[in-house]
């Protein structure tokens, strides 16, 4: 049940009901399918166009996938992104989730997925939240679950700066509300 990726990527989707349209890409390894055309697959490639919301997600993953539910790598990168959408927090058996390239602005937006409990890779670099220096810290804070972010390991050093990073945080902001 794990074929090779349903292959949407390149093909100017600006919204993701213009993929149902669509014909995945072949690639090496063929796409199986079932008696519903359905595929055999859990992965969904959807990198490299110009998807702007995922309102239409669910929907999407059903159309292509013969079960949806069982979703554990999504290619979401290089769209036009600005949030890490609610959408993906249902996805519950998600391992991979690649966010590269899109213009996801804001870093607390990362803690949404905390509550994926198989993600154990995830890439943003490439959006502005990349800039903020505490980038990495935030987000291996809220999802200490990781095994890699942005293609590179995630250290027991990271974790432990991490860890400490947040608690401190979590006492400034405490301290902070307590003057006010």
């Amino acid at each position: 049940m794990c074929g090779a990726p349903v292959d949407l990527s390149f093909r100017s989707l600006s919204r993701l009901t213009d993929a149902w349209t669509e014909t995945p890409r072949s690639s090496l390894r063929p796409l199986k399918k079932n008696p519903e055309s359905k595929y055999l697959s859990r992965a969904l490639r959807l990198s490299n166009n110009s998807i702007m919301d995922l309102c239409d997600l669910h929907q999407t993953v059903s159309h292509f996938l013969a079960e949806p539910s069982s979703l554990a790598w999504l290619d979401l990168s290089f769209n036009k992104l600005s949030h890490i959408d609610k959408v993906l927090c249902e996805l519950h058996g998600l391992r991979v989730l690649y966010l590269h390239g899109n213009n996801i602005s804001t870093l607390s937006e990362v803690d949404r997925l905390a509550v994926l409990p198989h993600l154990h890779s995830v890439t943003l670099h490439g959006n502005p939240i990349e800039t903020n220096k505490t980038y990495r810290n935030r987000v291996i804070s809220a999802l200490p679950q990781l095994k890699t972010m942005d293609f590179s390991a995630v250290t027991q050093q990271e974790r432990v700066l991490a860890k400490l990073w947040h608690q401190s945080n979590s006492r400034c902001r405490s301290s902070r509300k307590s003057l006010h």
